[in-house]
């Protein structure tokens, strides 16, 4: 018999999206594949950012990381929402849909590092980097 896990809250999940390393990456990659071929510079100044923020977020600064990504993936999708799409059905091309998951990434992401950086524990944070260092010779 098979055991079932229980059903987690929105916050803990919220959390647990806010705290990935994965979300500014996954955003970060989507954002390549739109505005890198023919380059477009202000959507591409948003990748270095994120890339950053991955990085922090592995380091053990998960909340600052968050804040980060939060900022930097909610202007994303407002700056991304505010393009005019083409006809009806260049929305459900390949482009489309990438473009669709990239803000809707981004709005998660806004969401989840925002609330994250809310309710973060700082000292709890500073204690896990201590007890855990990650670059030890």
């Amino acid at each position: 018999m098979a055991t079932t896990e229980p059903p987690r809250s929105i916050s803990k999940r919220l959390e647990a999206w806010g705290k990935s390393s994965f979300a500014p990456t996954g955003l970060a990659t989507l954002v390549t594949a739109l505005h890198f071929r023919p380059l477009q510079v202000r959507p591409m100044l948003f990748v270095p950012i994120l890339l950053f923020s991955s990085y922090a977020n592995l380091q053990g600064f998960k909340i600052d990381s968050a804040g980060i990504t939060a900022a930097a993936s909610g202007t994303y999708a407002l700056l991304a929402m505010r393009r005019r799409p083409g006809a009806f059905m260049n929305r459900f091309s390949i482009r489309g849909i990438v473009r669709g998951s990239a803000v809707g990434i981004g709005a998660i992401n806004a969401v989840a590092g925002g609330w994250v950086y809310a309710t973060g524990n700082r000292e709890r944070e500073k204690e896990e980097r201590r007890d855990n260092p990650r670059w030890v010779e």
